[in-house]
């Protein structure tokens, strides 16, 4: 058997709704805070026995932060460094382009948390196989709530439906209560040839001008001038939505993208970090803090900026960030 199964871990992203914590020399998927390890190092630890293969699909601002990770964990890899972010179906056609036709890619992003193990694997093996008849696998997380940070796909068995876009809270409702929409986790799993045909089908230009930006490409480094060509859209607009080969895997592994504080302080809540009686919460900070008269506040402290906000308001953090981004402000750096 020539054909590996490859872990291919997409790392973009910024994280801008966990600023300050998350800064552009410091995304999320890097922060040491989770008992401490990164995201990043829990989702190679993770894969590690799932694939024979990693490749890392990083860019010119993190894939030294990358490398930190592959060494602690003496993880050897395929490097391949963006000059600019081109959206998920630049960066998938990248990896599938380095391997060859007939590997089973297994793609992740590298800020997710997962637990509940045996089902997240069963889920995996249930992916390979279904990617060795040719299909493209879509994992979608059997829902827990009304979710509104996530995309939704709608189902009947292993079928795909529809895509649904973020909801809002009364939609989001709706799909719970009819129990057939999951959450759309931005996994996938496919034969790298056949996950390229479909993208040459559906969307030309993409596989066009990234095949141009892998045959150029210089030890894994991406060139700036030809990248910039590539129309930048998503592998679900560009694919999943259209390609006749979809399949979902429902799966009821424990699922969070930790995109908000909100699932942050959920997430360390069920890890044993300490609130006090009317759920105030204190990030990033070991000095004595008393909460007067509020419930449900995070205070997040880093040495040069803290956020105090509501659990509840935890989306709005990225206006925050947008804002100190049109200010060019070196908090974000």
């Amino acid at each position: 058997m020539n054909s590996s199964i490859i872990h291919v871990i997409l790392t973009g992203g910024i994280g801008s709704r966990l600023w300050p914590l998350s800064r552009k020399s410091q995304p999320k998927q890097y922060l040491e805070i989770f008992e401490g390890k990164s995201l990043f190092e829990m989702t190679v630890e993770r894969n590690s026995h799932l694939a024979n293969k990693v490749m890392v699909i990083g860019n010119v601002d993190n894939h030294h932060l990358s490398e930190k990770v592959m060494s602690k964990t003496n993880t050897e890899y395929l490097n391949v460094v963006e000059a600019t972010p081109r959206n998920t179906a630049a960066a998938i056609a990248f990896a599938a382009f380095a391997a060859k036709p007939d590997d089973i890619l297994i793609i992740t992003p590298s800020d997710h948390i997962i637990d509940l193990m045996d089902n997240y694997n069963n889920a995996i093996s249930e992916a390979v196989s279904k990617a060795e008849e040719g299909f493209i696998i879509t994992f979608g997380v059997i829902p827990t709530k009304p979710e509104t940070g996530y995309g939704y796909i709608e189902a009947k068995g292993d079928k795909v439906i529809s895509f649904r876009e973020k909801p809002n809270e009364t939609t989001a409702k709706e799909f719970i209560a009819r129990g057939n929409f999951l959450w759309n986790s931005g996994m996938f799993c496919f034969k790298a040839g056949v996950l390229l045909e479909e993208l040459k089908q559906y969307q030309p230009d993409v596989y066009e001008k990234s095949k141009a930006v892998w045959e150029a490409a210089k030890d894994g480094f991406l060139d700036l001038a030809l990248s910039m060509e590539i129309p930048s859209i998503s592998i679900d607009y560009a694919v999943m939505e259209r390609s006749k080969k979809i399949k979902v895997v429902p799966a009821s592994f424990s699922w969070s993208d930790l995109g908000s504080f909100e699932s942050v302080y959920e997430y360390l809540v069920s890890k044993g970090h300490s609130i006090d009686s009317n759920g105030n919460m204190v990030i990033g900070c070991e000095c004595h803090t008393t909460f007067l008269g509020l419930k449900n506040t995070i205070f997040v402290h880093t040495v040069d900026a803290n956020l105090i906000l509501q659990k509840e308001s935890s989306q709005d953090v990225k206006d925050i960030y947008n804002e100190l981004e049109r200010q060019n402000s070196d908090l974000l750096n």
